[in-house]
């Protein structure tokens, strides 16, 4: 779970980079759309000590809001020093341009079921450009679709700290990048949570036994990044991207995905409240396609430390254990019937412990496929769905 928090964190500050507040007679109309952003994306009603608006900037001070689950105490509070907004253009074809926004003292405190929480810290942060998406009176699916993404040229932030039971984690802080569209939101985007650090103290509680530590990773650092593309052709959607994390002298996991024809009013029936339609949902994801997905694992050290402790516990010598590891793979898969596959794993899992490099789990459909065609298929029928989905295994690539 630790190392899931700095990607969720990441998501949150980038969706915090437009806050929109309760209604203030003295707003400027181009003031108050920026902030009406922050409803829309984030279905809260925050609130703030003061707002100050001159010349084409605003200052809010004392910022708070408090995003909790649906019949739930659990959520998130987010609480910000200072938020200052400049360079604020004139609505241009739905479209208001921002210069500038800067926020001092971020602070993100979560809850959970289970009673256990954390916190986020971020002295400074800062994007240029934003495009801000200004909603009607009677905004269509595809108008709420464009307000509730964060368009800005560019971001970043300072260092964070995440801290959770008595213990810490650092990063030295994110950087996005986008280029695209401002109207629809299409565009090529790209992001880093940069050197994120699990200290030994916190590696021991993860690994009471010390294996970790054994194999000489008392403390772990890595980058959790990506980068994609949205398209958006005004009824739907599609995200192309490409995202790792990357352990530092340990190892990278990465993972693409290609999907579109998601619809904005599927999007927009996630919104509703007090919860949406799932029939409804259900109908409209059937259209969705996928036109490829890869999981690939690059090792930088951890398979050679690795091998000699699971050799001894299946009690037998590192070169022995080797030699079988294709005829385990293919017993194990012997009851799936897919030989053709079978002999492709094991002759990837040969490779890959002869030399290890890297392993790729691959899946390119001849063409797109849909979630309606995915859930037709026969879940006795492996061999169907490996066919349509084009899976295949690799090494060393």
């Amino acid at each position: 779970m630790l190392l899931k928090r700095p990607v969720l964190t990441l998501s949150l500050l980038t969706v915090l980079a437009f806050p929109s507040l309760a209604m203030a007679e003295d707003v400027p109309p181009a003031v108050q759309a920026v902030l009406d952003s922050w409803e829309s994306q984030m279905g809260a009603a925050p609130t703030y000590k003061s707002l100050s608006a001159e010349g084409n900037g605003a200052v809010i001070e004392g910022f708070e809001a408090v995003i909790a689950a649906p019949d739930s105490k659990d959520g998130l509070k987010i609480t910000v020093e200072k938020i200052e907004l400049s360079e604020i253009g004139e609505e241009e074809n739905g479209i208001i341009e921002v210069g500038g926004s800067d926020w001092t003292n971020i602070k993100l405190e979560a809850s959970g079921p289970d009673g256990q929480g954390f916190t986020a810290s971020i002295p400074e942060a800062s994007a240029e450009d934003l495009y801000i998406k200004v909603l009607g009176d009677n905004p269509t699916a595809a108008d709420t679709f464009r307000a509730g993404l964060n368009v800005a040229k560019k971001g970043s932030s300072g260092p964070i700290t995440f801290s959770a039971a008595g213990q810490t984690v650092t990063s030295d802080g994110y950087e996005m990048a986008w280029d695209g569209d401002p109207v629809t939101g299409a565009g090529k985007t790209s992001g880093t949570l940069k050197n994120v650090v699990i200290s030994e103290a916190l590696m021991a509680m993860a690994d009471p036994t010390g294996t970790l530590k054994g194999l000489g990773y008392g403390s772990i650092s890595f980058d959790v990044g990506g980068a994609g593309e949205i398209t958006n052709d005004g009824t739907n959607f599609g995200m192309d991207f490409d995202g790792a994390y990357d352990v530092k002298d340990m190892a990278a996991l990465k993972i693409g995905m290609n999907a579109a024809n998601i619809p904005h009013a599927l999007m927009a029936e996630l919104k509703k409240k007090p919860q949406p339609d799932e029939a409804a949902m259900l109908s409209m994801s059937q259209g969705i396609s996928f036109a490829r997905f890869s999981l690939r694992f690059e090792d930088k050290s951890i398979t050679a430390k690795l091998m000699p402790m699971l050799a001894a516990m299946q009690g037998m010598d590192e070169a022995t254990m080797k030699a079988n590891a294709g005829a385990m793979v293919q017993i194990g898969m012997s009851q799936l019937q897919l030989p053709e596959l079978t002999a492709q794993v094991a002759a990837a899992v040969n490779a890959y412990l002869a030399d290890p490099k890297s392993i790729t789990i691959s899946m390119k459909p001849a063409a797109p496929v849909t979630v309606g065609q995915l859930m037709g298929l026969n879940p006795s029928d492996p061999a169907a769905a490996v066919k349509l989905l084009g899976v295949s295994v690799s090494a060393n690539d």
